[in-house]
């Protein structure tokens, strides 16, 4: 049945073990390409599109609008019209999902754990071949902020992504909490791994470490992506900013959480109480503290690269989304020479809303 080809409900991250299929966009009989989106799936994280990897006729919709479906059940089969149905129905019948293993090649990223000098620091790996890509994550985030971004960017080469000190897993009493700590680590990362160069993707404050590692070590930076970057401007929603660190439980994270979206729909039960556990962890609400007394004092950003960045020679592109609501977007055309994306229906986590899209324009940044 090499003809038939399975669409699978997808796998996002390590944590991710069911999802449910909350709509179809292709009907059965529909011929559909790659980057076509096919169906929307929600985890108890997030909702997100999923588009065809493969194109074809798609024969058999499997799936049920609304159900709960294990990670790799069986949603919906293609294959062209010289495949009879009964073949379509034995392959469906037939049809088992695979048993997770450690192998696995579609298991996701697997996290690790490195020592550096400011500590123990976690980080997820997709390997490869050819020159790493390293996402960076934003403050008060950790790299989960990129779970629609790893495995896709990884079919072109080797992804990393870490947590910053005093972020996710990663450790918390490192000082000082400024940009300095994020920059040092990030090129004690590099070293650890061995890795003499690799291109960056920061969003948001990784944009900023990003982009200041760029400037700083030009040949450790084979380009830089920065998504709703800070540091190009002094704009910022400090009301954001302030209303992050002092959260203190559900009734006072999930509104400031809104401002991240251009859907606020997206900001679920579960974000909001993984964004709680992280904040009441020891150390964690004293760094963060200081790190925006720091970085976004009185209200401004501290620190500004754009010009600087023009002038390191790395290449660069910039990724934005139209609705950012913590960022001005008009900061997107401050890096001369620099690529401009700016998105519609995102914000400024716009490499979930709009995932496909921001991987495409990455990948084929860096190839």
């Amino acid at each position: 049945m090499a003809e038939i080809t399975p669409i699978l409900m997808p796998k996002w991250g390590l944590s991710m073990q069911e999802g449910r299929l909350s709509a179809w966009h292709v009907a059965e009989g529909a011929t559909i390409s790659p980057g076509d989106e096919i169906m929307d799936v929600e985890t108890d994280k997030i909702a997100n599109v999923v588009e065809a990897a493969d194109g074809g006729l798609l024969r058999r919709r499997v799936g049920k609008e609304g159900e709960v479906y294990p990670v790799r059940a069986l949603l919906a089969v293609l294959a062209p019209a010289s495949v009879s149905d009964e073949e379509v129905d034995a392959y469906v019948a037939a049809y088992e999902v695979p048993a997770a293993s450690g192998d696995d090649e579609e298991a996701g990223p697997v996290y690790r754990f490195a020592d550096l000098p400011a500590g123990r620091i976690r980080y997820a790996e997709r390997p490869g071949e050819g020159t790493p890509l390293l996402l960076i994550h934003g403050f008060g985030g950790d790299l989960d902020n990129w779970l629609f971004n790893i495995d896709t960017l990884a079919e072109g080469g080797p992804v990393y992504a870490l947590d910053l000190p005093g972020h996710g897993q990663s450790v918390k009493t490192a000082r000082p909490a400024a940009l300095e700590l994020m920059v040092s680590t990030v090129l004690a990362f590099l070293d650890h791994l061995g890795l003499e160069k690799a291109h960056l993707a920061g969003h948001s404050m990784g944009g900023l470490v990003a982009g200041r590692l760029a400037i700083d070590h030009p040949d450790r930076v084979a380009s830089v992506t920065l998504v709703c970057a800070a540091g190009l401007g002094d704009a910022i929603n400090a009301d954001y900013i302030d209303g992050f660190v002092a959260a203190e439980g559900r009734k006072d994270l999930k509104p400031v959480l809104a401002h991240l979206f251009n859907d606020r729909s997206l900001v679920s039960r579960a974000m909001v109480e993984d964004l709680l556990k992280f904040k009441r962890l020891d150390g964690v609400r004293e760094f963060l503290g200081e790190l925006s007394a720091t970085l976004f004092a009185k209200g401004r950003q501290a620190e500004t690269i754009a010009a600087a960045l023009s002038a390191s020679g790395v290449p660069a592109q910039v990724i934005w989304g139209e609705a950012d609501a913590i960022i001005p977007v008009a900061h997107a055309a401050n890096v001369d020479g620099a690529a401009v994306h700016v998105l519609a229906n995102a914000g400024h986590m716009v490499q979930m809303e709009q995932a496909a899209e921001v991987n495409r324009l990455i990948r084929a940044f860096i190839d």
